[in-house]
C-alpha cells in the first residue's frame, strides 16, 4: 500500500501543512461551512464508487472470459483425444494419430500464446501508455516476465515452439494471428472429414468449440479495444481534486476551534480523509483496463502455461514447462 501510494501520501501532507501554517500564522482567514463541502464529499463519493464498480465489472468480466478459454480448451483436448480416431476410416490412414492429434494440440497452444500478445498492445488510454512513474511501473513489471512492448519474444518463442516452420511464416504477420490459427484448426478438421477421420457429428461438434473459442476471443478483444468511457474514467479525478482542494478551508477552522494545537491535529486528518479519496479514484483507475500487463490485471501468462500443461499431458508427455510462479507478489 505504501509503495503504491507514498506519493500521493507526501503530496497531500505538505498541501495540508501549508494551509495550516497560512491558518497559524494569520496570513488567510477563509472559513468555507463543513455542510458543502460535506456534500460535495458525498456526491463525489457516490460518483467514485459507480465508477469502481463498473471497472470491477471489467476486470471480472475478462476474467470470467478466460475462466472459460481454460474450461473450452480442456473440452478441446478430450473430444480431439477422444473423436479423432482410426475407428470409423474406411481407408489405411496415411498419418499417425497421434501425429494429428498433437499437431491440434499444439496449434490450440500457440493460439493461446498469440491471443494474450495481442491483447498486451497498448493503447492509448492505458497505464503502460502513460508517461511518468505510472508508466515506468508498468513497463518495469512487463520486463520482470519477458514481455516487450510491441515485439513479445515468450509469444514469438511459443508460436515457433507449436507452429510448424511454414505456418509460422505464415500467420506471424497476419493483421489477427489468433484469428487466423483457429481458422486453420477449421481448416484441418475439414480435411480430417473428408479423409473420413470423423464423421459429420463429430465434425460438427469440434467446430462447435472452435466457435466458443472465437466467441471468447472476441469478448476480450472488446474489453481491450472499448475503454471505460471517458466521462466516467476521467470526470472522477477532476471531482476528488475539487474536494481535496475544499477540504483544508473547511476542516482546519474546524479544528482550530479545539485549541491551540487543533491547527497541526488537522494535517493528518485532513491528509487522511484526502488520502482515502485519492485511493479510491487510484483502485477504479488500475482495475478498468485488466490486459496491460500490470499487477492488478487479469494473469494471462500462468492461465495459458497451466492450459499448455494440461494439454500436453493429454498427450502423454511427461518434459513439461513448470507453472508460472508469482515474483514479489505479482501473477502475471
Amino acid at each position: 500500500m505504501l509503495k503504491l501510494s507514498w506519493h500521493h501520501i507526501l503530496w497531500l501532507s505538505m498541501l495540508m501543512g501549508l494551509v495550516a501554517s497560512l491558518y497559524h500564522f494569520d496570513l488567510i482567514k477563509i472559513y468555507i461551512p463543513w455542510l458543502p463541502v460535506s456534500v460535495i464529499g458525498t456526491a463525489v463519493a457516490f460518483y467514485v464508487g459507480f465508477k469502481n464498480n463498473q471497472a470491477y465489472d471489467r476486470m471480472w468480466e475478462a476474467r470470467k472470459i478466460w475462466g472459460g478459454i481454460v474450461n473450452e480448451s480442456r473440452s478441446w483436448g478430450m473430444m480431439v483425444d477422444g473423436l479423432i480416431t482410426n475407428f470409423i476410416s474406411k481407408q489405411p490412414i496415411e498419418e499417425d494419430i497421434k501425429t494429428i492429434k498433437k499437431r491440434l494440440f499444439y496449434r490450440h497452444i500457440a493460439w493461446l500464446y498469440a491471443h494474450r500478445s495481442q491483447l498486451l498492445i497498448p493503447t492509448e488510454w492505458e497505464h503502460i501508455s502513460q508517461t511518468g512513474s505510472v508508466g515506468r511501473q508498468a513497463v518495469y513489471l512487463r520486463k520482470q516476465f519477458g514481455i516487450g512492448l510491441v515485439d513479445d519474444e515468450i509469444t514469438r518463442t511459443e508460436l515457433k515452439q507449436f507452429l510448424s516452420s511454414e505456418e509460422y511464416e505464415r500467420l506471424i504477420n497476419k493483421a489477427n494471428t489468433a484469428t487466423q490459427i483457429i481458422n486453420e484448426q477449421s481448416r484441418e478438421l475439414t480435411s480430417l472429414r473428408e479423409k473420413g477421420i470423423i464423421n459429420d457429428f463429430q465434425h460438427m461438434q469440434l467446430e462447435g468449440v472452435l466457435r466458443s473459442f472465437y466467441t471468447l476471443q472476441g469478448k476480450n478483444e472488446r474489453i481491450k479495444k472499448f475503454p471505460l468511457p471517458r466521462q466516467y474514467a476521467n470526470i472522477s479525478r477532476y471531482f476528488v481534486g475539487i474536494f481535496i482542494m475544499l477540504l483544508p478551508f473547511s476542516m482546519i477552522p474546524e479544528l482550530l476551534n479545539l485549541s491551540n494545537w487543533g491547527v497541526w491535529l488537522s494535517i493528518p486528518i485532513s491528509a487522511l480523509i484526502g488520502w482515502v479519496y485519492v485511493m479510491m479514484e487510484i483502485t477504479g483507475d488500475y482495475s478498468e483496463n485488466p490486459f496491460q500487463g500490470m499487477s492488478n490485471d487479469i494473469p494471462m501468462l500462468s492461465l495459458c502455461r497451466t492450459i499448455e500443461i494440461d494439454l500436453r499431458e493429454m498427450l502423454g508427455e511427461t518434459e513439461l514447462p513448470p507453472a508460472i510462479q508469482s515474483k514479489n507478489g505479482v501473477l502475471m
